[in-house]
């Protein structure tokens, strides 16, 4: 695209547009564009509009520029239903007195009770849909002793408009993926799985919450250095040899590498499990600071309390035989559950009985694979 001289200078505008593809990284996203192009325009306030605002939700705003928690409030409970800038035609960027004449815009109740109060005149948008349907606005505002916006002010923003979409759009896509990261990211903590990634290096990306927790015991497996150590000499050996295995053996489209080994724990308990394995690389990856190797930490005396309520209405029991079979799960005997459910030994055999009869299930071991192949894990 020729940029227009006229509206900004070619170095100007090669900033401009990198504050636009640099605005899905940043929190807030598109602080530094929303500066700038507040600066540009000589605005008193800019704003990007991520989700519009409805009778059942408030909208979803990055601003640049002072605002009151009253005007916000206002804004969301009453005003929006009467904002001529709701529902623009998209990609064209116009002002106020474009959209409904200038008297109409002095003389409606938007302008008087809301704007003209916090000293706003002169409103500038434009509405966008990118090719994938992402929805998004921007907004320019000024002051009553300030001009109108110019027809250069609208094609600076006309200009910037077709950057901005792509970047929405990746936004919405970045979004999307980091959603799915904490959808399975919790997923994995509910079950009790520690995680350590690594990169192709070697060095540690991440460590989770349970891995934090197993390694915060140094018993058996420690973090020294920077990098995981085995307790005794021979299994560490073991674990680097395994872990350099497989960050050998990440080549593009060379097989998953899956290695295991059990950690023996000096103060006696049981082993823990650790499971090491290649991370597929992307076909278009470059490698760096990208997760290559994961590498699984299991304490096998973890115990997964599962969702009482889920087990409840997946087997159609009562609170205290959903109770009964999830201490059952977690390796408790039938006299210590009891006692620990504070019933009778016959109390708790007589809930047995009617939690096989609605499983459909006729020994313990057939409850307990049940209740733990189930999503009871995931409502934790």
């Amino acid at each position: 695209m020729a940029v227009n001289t006229d509206v900004l200078g070619v170095t100007d505008f090669s900033g401009l547009v990198e504050s636009v593809y640099k605005g899905p990284l940043e929190s807030p996203p598109w602080k530094t564009f929303l500066e700038s192009m507040k600066a540009l325009l000589s605005a008193s306030f800019t704003v990007i509009i991520l989700r519009p605002a409805a009778p059942e939700r408030p909208p979803v705003l990055v601003v640049a520029g002072p605002v009151s928690v009253e005007a916000t409030e206002a804004y969301n409970t009453r005003f929006f239903e009467m904002d001529p800038f709701v529902g623009l035609p998209p990609d064209r960027v116009v002002t106020a007195i474009d959209l409904i004449g200038e008297r109409q815009w002095l003389d409606g109740t938007f302008y008087r009770e809301y704007m003209q109060p916090v000293d706003i005149m002169h409103v500038l948008g434009v509405d966008l849909v990118t090719s994938e349907g992402e929805h998004c606005g921007f907004r320019a505002t000024r002051s009553h002793a300030q001009p109108a916006f110019s027809a250069q002010d609208k094609a600076l923003c006309q200009l910037v408009l077709p950057h901005l979409k792509q970047a929405v759009h990746l936004h919405s896509h970045i979004d999307l993926i980091e959603s799915e990261r904490r959808l399975f990211s919790g997923a994995i903590e509910r079950l009790q799985v520690g995680t350590v990634t690594l990169d192709a290096k070697g060095a540690i990306l991440s460590i989770n919450e349970e891995a934090a927790a197993i390694l915060a015991e140094k018993d058996g497996i420690r973090l020294t250095g920077g990098a995981l150590q085995a307790e005794y000499k021979e299994e560490n050996t073991k674990l680097q040899r395994l872990t350099n295995s497989a960050l050998a053996g990440n080549t593009g489209q060379a097989p998953t590498v899956i290695e295991a080994i059990a950690i023996t724990r000096p103060s006696g308990r049981s082993k823990l499990s650790v499971l090491i394995r290649t991370l597929p690389e992307g076909e278009w990856s470059e490698g760096k600071g990208q997760p290559r190797v994961a590498i699984f930490l299991r304490n096998p005396e973890s115990k997964g309390l599962g969702s009482l309520d889920i087990v409840r209405r997946l087997f159609d029991l009562t609170h205290a035989e959903a109770s009964l079979a999830l201490l059952l799960a977690n390796g408790l005997t039938l006299d210590e559950a009891a006692e620990q459910l504070n019933v009778r030994r016959n109390t708790a055999r007589a809930h047995l009985r009617s939690i096989f009869s609605k499983m459909g299930v006729t020994r313990q071991t057939e409850l307990v694979r049940l209740v733990l192949n189930s999503v009871a894990q995931l409502g934790q």
